[in-house]
């Protein structure tokens, strides 16, 4: 039996980040929550169905270090010039990010996937503000069949009804159109993006048919920053 000390740290993280989910640890802490172990072992099953993922289920690339100074060099256009932009813009620091162990593969989900979210956010164009959030969650949605996105999706939704009502359009159609995307688009996991940093941002979204103009064209008053990189 569980705990009840641990439920009650449980439902009071829960609350927290539905009150304010721009609160990344409460989030991050919710993770065994919303996604468990049985939950963990069927979403491998089902990513080793596609042949990419099998293949990053072997070699396991990871983002790893980031020399932050070394990315802001490359050229401009480049993914690792527009991931590094992007984390000194929103003041994000690559360090502060728990650096995951990865012995199992339901393991190398949880860090590949927390390693590659701001990767995402670059390739999608989302902000990071909590349209962008959702935005980027129905992408992995879509992408993966995450139950952890699932779980944030439904508290940025109660989020929207209970305290930022005037937000919902916004929102929504941020979750529509990383839907959409995500559908489209190839999958993005296990993608080794450690050698793609000097390659055009363009080129990588072009090579996982992330086609960002012709989804913003039909969800018109979407446009993001970025979609035109």
């Amino acid at each position: 039996m569980r705990n009840p000390l641990a439920y009650a740290r449980t439902a009071w993280r829960m609350a927290h980040a539905l009150r304010d989910p721009e609160q990344l640890q409460d989030i991050l802490e919710l993770a065994a929550v919303l996604a468990p172990p049985a939950a963990m072992t069927r979403l491998v099953e089902r990513l080793m169905q596609h042949d990419s993922a099998a293949e990053a289920f072997v070699e396991r690339p990871r983002v790893g270090y980031l020399h932050l100074a070394s990315l802001l060099h490359l050229p401009e256009g480049s993914l690792g010039r527009a991931y590094a932009d992007h984390l000194v813009e929103n003041g994000l620091d690559p360090d502060a990010l728990p650096a995951l162990e990865a012995h199992t593969d339901e393991e190398y989900v949880r860090a590949h996937m927390l390693e590659s979210h701001d990767v995402w956010h670059v390739l999608t164009g989302f902000p990071t503000d909590v349209a962008g959030e959702l935005g980027v969650q129905a992408f992995s949605l879509a992408q993966v069949g995450s139950p952890f996105a699932l779980g944030i999706l439904t508290g940025g939704l109660a989020n929207t009804l209970l305290y930022a009502f005037s937000e919902r359009d916004v929102r929504m159609r941020a979750i529509v159109r990383g839907w959409i995307l995500g559908r489209r688009a190839r999958l993005l996991f296990g993608a080794p993006w450690r050698r793609m940093w000097e390659l055009p941002l363009v080129e990588v979204r072009g090579r996982y048919a992330l086609d960002l103009a012709a989804v913003d064209a039909v969800l018109p008053g979407s446009a993001y920053p970025g979609q035109s990189c």
